[in-house]
């Protein structure tokens, strides 16, 4: 008999979470695994902030797929389409070459993408900050805007370089603001030229409050905490047109501005219009028990799917966080072997456990199991749950060190040159190009 083929979209919380059980749930024999991703790790996104404000190393929340997986076979690529009654994936590998896997089982958690608008400008001259190169060349941005703004004798350049702006109140959008900004105030000890007062950070979101997520109380302490440092938190404000010097808003103000950094919302993975299939909000409409109707042999999760959220009920789904991801890919695994061994699938059920904000140093807020923490006590509990859920504990250990060496060492502010992550060819910072958003 054929050796059962599962597939395996996607290499995020869900996709790597899913081939790991697998591993260990079904014997060689059983299955032939493959797992379709653009690169060879699984990105810890939570902790991406810390390494656009330098914080850590790049690697350190990379976890090698080649190390963590052991039987699944990795297909660099990216899903273009799916053909349900086909049963087939068409991959574009990272060499241009198509290719096409047919499965018996799919798992598919392509992730998202960031979400934009129609807003002129924004392509040309915006940031983004979802996946690893954007935040390693989102450091080198930032740095040399404050090599250049010392630079130059030129008050309107300087004010330019020196205006930073972040749209979206969300977790991502405070994190990098919290976090950057910290890592630019402390830069500036190092250009004796710049007076600290020129340095500008504001905070954009069209809702009425800030990390709406986390409650009242902590969304206003999180704004109080940026604001304290100077940050300018707007609220029913966001971006109307944006060039290469200045950004207009929608409450009729233009500030200087040569770094926007937008990342106010996300949507599902493009591969997912490809399925004829009923969506909601572009997620794919599962079961609780994550099968698709109509097609049991499929299973969607994570970002990419509308999970009904059994535990709210009234027709809630579960938000694309990576808390349940990461406890979806084990219904999921779960699932696909209960369907090799004609047993009943389990339903997806999980209590919302709190979220954790890391506001940069030594300060954070964290809603966990209905009880609110601020300062030092919410910082300890963020970096806890990171290293709990970090993969592999290569990739805990090296977080850690990375932690501890620069609370004793600060930044040195080194960039690394990176390539402009939309033309890669090196980037001229004079005349910036912005990173694909």
């Amino acid at each position: 008999m054929t050796v059962p083929r599962i597939v395996i979209v996607g290499a995020g919380f869900a996709g790597y979470g899913t081939a790991r059980r697998l591993e260990r749930t079904l014997r060689p024999a059983e299955a032939a695994i493959s797992l379709v991703a653009p690169f060879g790790y699984t990105l810890y996104q939570p902790l991406l902030p810390e390494v656009a404000c330098g914080t850590l190393d790049p690697r350190a929340i990379a976890g090698p797929l080649h190390r963590l997986l052991h039987r699944t076979r990795f297909v660099p690529g990216t899903a273009l389409g799916v053909d349900l009654r086909e049963r087939t994936v068409t991959v574009s590998k990272i060499d241009g070459d198509q290719t096409t896997l047919r499965y018996d089982r799919l798992v598919l958690c392509p992730g998202s993408v960031t979400r934009t608008f129609d807003i002129p400008g924004l392509k040309e001259h915006g940031h983004g900050m979802k996946n690893l190169a954007e935040a390693v060349y989102l450091r080198d941005h930032v740095i040399a805007q404050l090599e250049l703004a010392a630079a130059t004798h030129d008050p309107e350049e300087r004010a330019a370089r020196l205006g930073f702006i972040v749209v979206g109140g969300g977790y991502s959008g405070v994190e990098t603001t919290a976090n950057l900004q910290l890592l630019t105030y402390k830069a500036l000890r190092r250009f004796p030229r710049l007076d600290p007062a020129l340095l500008s950070w504001t905070l954009l979101d069209i809702a009425p409050k800030l990390l709406p997520e986390l409650g009242a109380r902590l969304g206003e302490v999180a704004m109080m905490t940026l604001r304290r440092r100077g940050v300018d938190v707007r609220l029913g404000v966001s971006l109307e047109q944006l060039d290469a010097h200045s950004a207009r808003l929608t409450d009729g103000r233009t500030l200087p501005c040569h770094t926007l950094i937008w990342t106010a919302g996300v949507k599902p993975s493009p591969v997912v219009a490809t399925l004829d299939a009923p969506t909601e909000k572009g997620r794919l409409v599962v079961g609780a028990d994550l099968r698709l109707a109509g097609f049991p042999e499929v299973i969607a999760l994570g970002d990419a799917a509308a999970v009904p959220n059994v535990v709210k009920g009234g027709g809630a789904i579960c938000p694309p966080t990576a808390q349940h991801a990461t406890r979806q890919a084990r219904v999921a695994a779960a699932n696909v072997a209960a369907g090799l061994h004609g047993r009943p699938a389990r339903r997806y059920a999980h209590r919302d456990l709190g979220m954790v904000v890391d506001l940069g140093g030594t300060q954070a807020v964290a809603r966990t199991f209905g009880t609110s923490l601020t300062g030092p006590l919410a910082q300890a509990l963020a970096r806890g749950y990171h290293l709990s859920t970090l993969p592999g504990y290569r990739t805990k250990a090296r977080v850690l060190a990375q932690w501890g060496l620069h609370a004793v060492g600060g930044d040195d502010l080194i960039r690394m040159g990176f390539l402009d992550t939309r033309t890669g060819v090196p980037v001229d910072l004079g005349h910036t190009v912005a990173a694909t958003v």
